[in-house]
């Protein structure tokens, strides 16, 4: 990790990245039956009435391209943002405790970190094609990586396990390992650094939003994962 932090080394991580991310989200749109989604969701605003059956057969259609396109593109868009912005959050706490150093490292150590976060994907690729069919609710559990995978749990309790994620754990470590590397910090501290951001971003993102109903609504694939 430290050779390649010192060379800059982050497009071939990152494209690894995005290629698996839409070949995820590909896997998953091949395979996922939209029409229990499409109708609930026409249930709910009560416009299935205004549906014919051929018309209700095109927006079912609809949304399974809608899927298909927006898989593409969260591994080809989504993800390059994302590394980007974090990023610049470790260039800001690099700054901040007084360690600061290029921002080629920290763009590799953001895409070196976010490999785990590579693999879950293409793991849920070869998953999720593997089925015979797809549902929202069959994602959460396709690559059970995580305690939300024990049963019996409360829905905000699922929440916080879900935390507990092997891939994501995995990612935090390399981030710390690497900003380690980047910036000269001692390596436990980094560690304790990257778990604390982890947390925070963990707090607001998947408990503090959704809590307060400013959360994403259903995905149309895999889930964000640390963002996965």
């Amino acid at each position: 990790m430290g050779a390649a932090i010192e060379a800059r080394r982050w497009v071939w991580p990152l494209l690894l990245l995005c290629f698996s991310v839409s070949l995820a989200g590909t896997a998953f749109a091949l395979r996922w039956d939209a029409a229990p989604a499409t109708i609930q969701r026409l249930e709910m605003s009560g416009e299935i009435g205004r549906y014919s059956e051929s018309e209700l057969a095109d927006e079912i259609q609809t949304s399974a391209r809608k899927a298909l396109v927006g898989g593409i593109a969260k591994g080809v868009f989504a993800m390059p943002l994302q590394v980007l912005l974090l990023a610049a959050v470790l260039w800001f706490v690099a700054w901040l405790f007084g360690t600061p150093t290029a921002f080629g490292r920290l763009m590799t150590v953001a895409a070196i970190a976010m490999l785990p976060i590579a693999l879950y994907h293409l793991i849920f690729a070869a998953c999720a094609a593997a089925q015979y069919s797809m549902s929202l609710e069959r994602v959460a559990t396709l690559v059970p990586s995580s305690l939300a995978a024990l049963g019996g749990l409360s829905p905000k309790l699922q929440k916080v396990l879900g935390a507990v994620d092997f891939f994501n754990l995995w990612s935090v470590g390399l981030l710390g390992l690497g900003f380690s590397s980047a910036t000269g910090m001692r390596k436990s501290r980094a560690l304790l650094l990257a778990v604390v951001l982890y947390v925070m971003f963990v707090g607001v993102f998947a408990i503090g939003l959704p809590a307060m109903g400013g959360g994403p609504g259903g995905s149309g694939g895999p889930g964000a994962r640390g963002g996965r």
